[in-house]
């Protein structure tokens, strides 16, 4: 019965709402085109109240009605896991049109503006003022998908004003053209629109499976290919212990018999007996010296786990004075770079003569033929850095950590092989998912 009398309800104000702005002159200037039998009306005329939270933080409480801000529903959705807390006296002072209920719509003012959140539960709330609230009278779920759109982002885009945090005004907000279609037809959109965001999520959901099986395939073919199994033997092929004698007269050869599986021809080094390995660093900030007009690129690790295996653009640079009041170093092109803070473990090849900050690791190999060898097996190495970073401060790795990893050596023909084998099988890999 309820749900009939909404229905009845929303057809009857859905009547006198296009009887009212039907032929209203100030409706002429609009957005685009809509069919004839919808209405452009503004947001205010269609529902009940636009407003926002509270203005000054309440006093807050151990108990009683959730306090929601950004961070609560930022993701599109009401999330009252860390939410902190009012008082049911408080929260039951605030007007009607403050309160959310189930049905509402909630719509980011600042900062992250433009985030709309469906009302989907019975439990009382209230929120801050950086959160809109939109008090429906018609079909929540059309109106909910209609300010998700394209046109409402860019419209929000344009009239946001702020410097710090840009913020849609509630005024702007109720002035926001909205298209209406007819009862029946907004239902039938919905359950359209609900139909493809369900096959979407499913074939989201699907690759981010596929995904999975990708990282685990690439894996699994990595460990092949370090442990001797994923191209030939040649005894013909200089033995790796002698190579690293030739680029590092200082090696010192470990006991190797009693690593049972190693391939003929092989042998075991640290990875700091085969490069010089340091970090960057970063030229004081405060100084405009060290950074306003700079043509030395600094990287950052985003610069890496955006910039595939050759890093050859930076987001920012540094003036030479910057760089020799610092300790950022200059990197030669072909130098590895590997990350040792936060994003644990990101291994690029330095396209570029460049700096880099900090949490990046500069590998220098002493035989540059060396260097795509390397580059796989760090990247196979991820996996367990990135769990041995988390007993460490801040999950970061130290230099120390990275110069004492023990590395299986092929001869640098079987190198060579390897790395040719693994781009290929790589390539087409990525071309196949790529396809799917």
């Amino acid at each position: 019965m309820q749900h009939l009398f909404a229905i009845f309800t929303q057809s009857w104000c859905f009547e006198q709402i296009t009887k009212a702005v039907s032929g209203n002159q100030h409706y002429e200037n609009v957005p685009f085109e809509i069919p004839a039998s919808w209405e452009w009306v503004r947001l205010e005329d269609v529902v009940m109240a636009v407003t926002d939270g509270d203005h000054q933080p309440p006093p807050q409480s151990a108990e009683g009605v959730p306090f929601l801000v950004i961070s609560d529903v930022n993701t599109g959705r009401i999330n009252f896991e860390n939410a902190r807390f009012v008082s049911k006296s408080y929260y039951d002072s605030l007007p009607y049109v403050r309160k959310a209920t189930e049905g509402d719509i909630l719509f980011t003012v600042t900062g992250s503006y433009g985030i709309v959140i469906n009302v989907d539960t019975q439990r009382e709330f209230c929120f801050q003022r950086h959160i809109g609230l939109i008090k429906t009278i018609l079909c929540s779920r059309w109106l909910t998908m209609a300010l998700q759109s394209q046109y409402v982002k860019q419209y929000c885009d344009d009239i946001a004003t702020g410097t710090a945090q840009k913020t849609v005004s509630l005024g702007f907000l109720r002035a926001l053209y909205i298209p209406i279609p007819p009862l029946a037809e907004q239902v039938r959109i919905v359950s359209e629109i609900e139909q493809w965001f369900k096959c979407i999520k499913e074939i989201e959901n699907e690759t981010i499976v596929l995904q999975d099986i990708v990282r685990q395939a690439k894996s699994k073919i990595l460990s092949l290919a370090i442990s001797g199994k994923l191209v030939t033997q040649d005894p013909n092929d200089e033995p790796a212990i002698d190579l690293l004698r030739r680029i590092n007269p200082a090696f010192n050869p470990c006991d190797t018999s009693h690593y049972e599986n190693l391939p003929q021809g092989w042998t075991i080094c640290k990875l700091n007996e085969i490069a010089k390995i340091s970090a960057g660093g970063t030229p004081a900030r405060g100084n405009a010296r060290y950074w306003t007009g700079g043509n030395i690129p600094w990287l950052k690790i985003a610069d890496i786990t955006t910039g595939g295996k050759y890093v050859t653009n930076a987001s920012e640079y540094i003036t030479a004075e910057g760089l020799k009041n610092s300790s950022a170093k200059l990197m030669k092109k072909g130098t590895l770079l590997y990350t040792i803070f936060a994003s644990i473990g990101e291994v690029a090849i330095l396209g570029m003569d460049s700096t880099c900050n900090q949490a990046i690791a500069n590998i220098e190999l002493y035989a540059h033929e060396m260097t795509d060898y390397i580059f796989f097996f760090l990247k196979n190495l991820q996996s367990y850095m990135y769990s041995i970073s988390k007993g460490c401060t801040q999950s970061n790795i130290n230099l120390s950590i990275l110069k004492n990893i023990i590395i299986p050596v092929p001869p640098l023909a079987e190198q060579k092989r390897i790395a040719t084998k693994l781009e290929d099988i790589f390539s087409q890999i990525d071309s196949i998912t790529a396809e799917l």
